[in-house]
């Protein structure tokens, strides 16, 4: 009598001993998709939004919430990334920056990418409603519908597609304060979602300005074909500037100290000067320098604030 793992193999169903391995073989395509790199940043605007919006009379940090809130604002966000890349296979596959990407080097089949990211999207969305609150949860649906079916098509169709991008991009704070506050009224938790919004821009003119060569081969139109200088002015350099007055606002708004204005102002000074600079150099290393501090920015603004808080 034949065993289970032959039986199996003779009916067209892999052995357990090949599905497993098969099922090994995915994982790291499958975490690749979901945009780790990017799903940092997410977990500190997240978090953020959260311990700011915490009521001050509570006797103990709602630790567990907090934990849901990020577990479910995770599983969005990376349900989110593969389904990115669900929809712009082809157009990666003509990019050497994405062409190696899990769907676009043919790695991956499209269909396990796109069950994975509706999977991964509707369990999140589904715990932030179960475990958080429903408004959470409405806002992180929001956020995936918005960057899937407006900012990612009109990558290939308008410039402007940065600022379309902008606003889902800036939706993770108010999923934090919205899972601790239950609501999204305090002009201080708009502040967090303006900062965020406005930090969006010299961020990805860094990165449209490095890999600008394979976008256009790609037919994305990041950056237009004339007056790119002017572009990012206004695309780097106005944000960063707003973004540097509306930072000190924001310590301001949580009682800050001297050290926290300080430091803020030399976060973003410095910001403000690489995205000058990558406009007056416009090359490839003043763009990476731009995009470095940009990332560098981020986290050590929203610690500053959640200090001020303390």
């Amino acid at each position: 009598m034949a065993d289970a793992s032959t039986t199996a193999l003779e009916i067209g169903v892999p052995a357990r001993p090949q599905l497993l391995a098969t099922l090994r073989a995915m994982l790291p395509d499958l975490w690749t998709l979901t945009k780790p790199e990017v799903n940092f940043l997410i977990v500190i605007a997240t978090a953020t939004g959260f311990y700011l919006g915490c009521p001050i009379d509570l006797h103990t940090f709602p630790a567990e919430r907090l934990l849901n809130t990020l577990c479910g604002t995770l599983l969005v966000a990376s349900g989110a990334g593969a389904l990115n890349q669900y929809l712009e296979r082809r157009f990666d596959a003509r990019m050497r920056r994405t062409s190696r990407r899990p769907i676009a080097s043919g790695r991956l089949r499209p269909a396990t990418a796109l069950w994975f990211g509706i999977s991964l999207s509707g369990i999140g969305a589904a715990y932030l409603f179960v475990a958080v609150n429903a408004l959470a949860s409405a806002l992180a649906v929001l956020t995936l519908m918005s960057y899937l079916f407006v900012y990612t098509p009109l990558k290939r169709r308008t410039p402007l597609c940065t600022l379309a991008g902008a606003f889902p991009g800036a939706m993770p704070p108010l999923i934090g304060w919205a899972a601790a506050a239950g609501s999204i009224g305090s002009g201080k938790a708009w502040i967090l979602y303006a900062l965020l919004f406005l930090w969006q821009f010299p961020h990805f003119m860094a990165i449209a300005w490095m890999y600008r060569e394979d976008y256009a081969q790609a037919e994305y139109f990041i950056l237009p074909a004339q007056h790119q200088n002017r572009f990012l002015v206004w695309q780097a350099v106005l944000p960063s500037f707003v973004l540097l007055l509306l930072s000190l606002a924001a310590v301001a708004a949580n009682n800050g100290s001297i050290f926290q204005y300080s430091a803020t102002v030399g976060l973003g000074s410095s910001l403000l000067y690489y995205a000058i600079r990558q406009v007056s150099l416009r090359t490839r290393i003043a763009a990476r320098q731009l995009l470095k501090a940009s990332i560098v920015y981020l986290p050590l603004e929203f610690l500053l604030l959640v200090l001020a808080r303390s």
